[in-house]
């Protein structure tokens, strides 16, 4: 932070205490995990069930404004004493769990009342999907908006923020709580009010770019900010900031945002005076298309360029003028030229909509219309792909996603895979992982897996498979990785005359009702990764009887956490459901972490099923360990720059 605004910025943006471990803390934090001492099972917890009880006796008796005044005077004492207190707790747990009985016919089960507790301790509540986390975040938020505190429910898109606020409002509202909420295109004073509210709901990208403008605003000017406040003896007018500061924050689907997107950092920019023209891109690309299998190598999804391609690369700049001359600036050049030809691929990495490049996630497979790559890379995949180039950005702030959710003086959180990850949330963000039980029993069987060598063989065994659940009447929901997967599946389903709806991400806006029509009757769904993370698929009349939902998963991902998260689509709140993988080993997770495995076993027919799992988790491990290593760099570099910046008195 800058020096001689420390009091005014720590004053808004406290920070807390999550110091980075050393190798040797990193261990003992692992064998904590193994050793039950970082995972917290619900026997610690389930304390809250009975006080909520005994709290809740007289409240069925009261009126309405009997109620609000009930939770005004709660609100003073929490105030007073802060919500660290079972009874108190209890006392706002059951006001909240009354108030949702009455306003939207939603009663808190005592499952729920552990998660909500869990979090309130500033633990991450693993709840399995389906068990109602955003009802669960409603007892949290409450309890510490009427103790004071600014609380921020953070999601993973606008869409799941506005439905849940709009939601959650009325019983909110009952207690005398106001709820905002903020999504893209809002402008600066609407903000302002919505983060001025008890509560508010917003996605982890609108709160840490505000974050990162307020920051701005306080760092820009420093000096003057103080000198101003010194002459008017301390109580001058702060610039007009978005949010209050950042005190309480409960992240859903924690593990989405606090893990696999922390592998990127926030950058806010605007467009660069003096940028490269579009001449430079397109030469670029020019080079690298000349560049022999020799000359380079795919390694890590990175580029890397040999010896002798660099010499090919002195020869061939040569004969041309300018940058191209400097051998480290045309290195740089045909490198990220070398990326966008090899490593980002077309309805995978990004789709081209009217005449533009969309970046698409890879960990939900959404959309975002507002991001671009940095260094040049945007506009050479603009340019490899026959659009106009956009302007080349420049950095104006920047933070990591662990950087910024360390800075909240409370944070907390609820997902349904955590376990996975759990050392990891305690390394960095120091989260304990609070595994609560599911409030009926689960019914999900897992079905045998088909593993294939080629790919071919492994779409006619999906089409056949679906086709026979699709006779039988049975719903089936299909997940793929990437849109041009899902558009593959899609063309063989139209081929054997099979009904089905398909969801990635051109049809994206309408993700919510294609999923929670997923559960009718012979229903096919096929659906890339953002298959409906917080949204409820509901069973239609008879398919309880059939078996539930099926779900089939025509790739693994990166991580096994997320393929939990597909197949927990399926068997929710008790109903019966089933799932299974149907893959191909030359798929691009084998091919970019077991390659010798992708080279040998990929013309063979099917493979035992030993071997094809056996194949898949190495797989799987390496690239987790590879994304580890990349979240801990990137948090590295981030602490590194927030340190020297502070010391040459640029940092905030």
């Amino acid at each position: 932070m800058v020096a001689a605004s420390s009091t005014l910025i720590g004053a808004v943006y406290p920070e807390r205490d999550a110091r980075r471990e050393g190798k040797l803390e990193r261990f003992v934090t692992a064998v904590r995990y193994f050793t039950g001492g970082v995972r917290i099972g619900e026997k610690r917890l389930d304390r809250i069930v009975a006080a909520t009880g005994r709290a809740a006796i007289d409240l069925p008796e009261l009126s309405a404004e009997e109620l609000l005044a009930r939770a005004t005077h709660l609100r003073a004492r929490l105030k007073r004493e802060g919500f660290n207190d079972l009874g108190l707790a209890a006392s706002a747990f059951a006001l909240v769990r009354e108030a949702a009985g009455r306003t939207i016919g939603m009663r808190h089960f005592d499952v729920q009342l552990i998660g909500g507790w869990a979090m309130l301790n500033g633990m991450l509540a693993e709840m399995e999907t389906g068990e109602g986390k955003t009802l669960t975040a409603t007892l949290t938020a409450a309890t510490a908006a009427l103790a004071g505190r600014a609380v921020h429910v953070v999601t993973v898109n606008d869409y799941l923020a506005e439905r849940d606020a709009q939601w959650m409002r009325p019983v909110y509202e009952a207690l005398g709580i106001s709820v905002g909420c903020v999504k893209q295109g809002m402008d600066p004073d609407s903000r302002r009010h919505a983060y001025g509210c008890d509560i508010t709901y917003c996605s982890n990208k609108e709160v840490a770019f505000d974050y990162l403008r307020d920051r701005r605003v306080l760092g820009g000017k420093p000096r003057a900010i103080a000198m101003k406040m010194d002459t008017l003896g301390g109580a001058g007018v702060a610039p007009r900031l978005l949010l209050r500061g950042l005190q309480f924050v409960i992240v859903d689907e924690a593990d989405s945002v606090l893990v696999d997107e922390a592998r990127t950092p926030l950058i806010l920019s605007t467009e660069a005076r003096h940028g490269l023209e579009e001449a430079v891109y397109a030469d670029a690309l020019d080079l690298a298309r000349q560049l022999g299998a020799g000359d380079y190598g795919i390694r890590d999804k990175g580029i890397e360029i040999t010896a002798q391609g660099l010499e090919r690369l002195e020869v061939l700049g040569e004969a041309r003028n300018g940058i191209w001359r400097g051998p480290r600036r045309r290195e740089q050049l045909v490198r990220q030229a070398l990326s966008a030809l090899h490593l980002f691929q077309r309805d995978k990495h990004y789709l081209v909509r009217e005449g533009k490049v969309v970046i698409i996630d890879e960990n939900t497979g959404r959309v975002m219309p507002d991001r671009s790559w940095e260094h040049g890379l945007h506009q050479l995949v603009e340019i490899k792909e026959g659009c106009e180039a956009t302007g080349r950005r420049e950095t104006l702030a920047r933070i990591s996603y662990q950087r910024f959710f360390r800075r909240y003086l409370y944070l907390a959180g609820m997902t349904g895979t955590a376990r996975e990850v759990a050392s990891e949330l305690w390394a960095v963000y120091r989260l304990r992982v609070a595994t609560i039980p599911t409030n009926k029993p689960g019914c999900r069987v897992r079905q045998a897996d088909y593993v294939y060598g080629r790919s071919d063989l492994k779409w006619q065994a999906a089409v056949a498979r679906i086709a026979e659940l699709h006779a039988a009447g049975c719903p089936v929901l299909v997940g793929t990785r990437s849109v041009a997967a899902s558009e593959t599946l899609a063309g063989h389903l139209e081929a054997a005359q099979l009904p089905f709806r398909l969801l990635n991400a051109r049809q994206d806006r309408d993700e919510a009702e294609i999923v929670a029509r997923a559960g009718e009757s012979g229903c096919i769904t096929v659906a890339t990764n953002m298959a409906g993370r917080g949204t409820d698929i509901k069973l239609g009349a008879g398919v309880i009887d059939r078996g539930g939902l099926h779900v089939i998963a025509t790739e693994l991902n990166d991580s096994a956490r997320i393929d939990r998260q597909l197949f927990g689509r399926c068997a929710r709140q008790g109903d019966p459901g089933s799932c299974q993988a149907i893959l191909a080993i030359e798929e691009d997770l084998i091919g970019s972490f077991f390659p010798l495995a992708a080279t040998h076993l990929r013309h063979l027919g099917r493979l035992p099923l030993w071997l094809g799992r056996l194949v898949f988790r190495v797989a799987q491990w390496r690239a987790e360990r590879s994304y580890s290593r990349a979240r801990r760099d990137l948090l590295d570099l981030d602490d590194y720059l927030g340190d020297m910046l502070a010391f040459s008195g640029r940092g905030e």
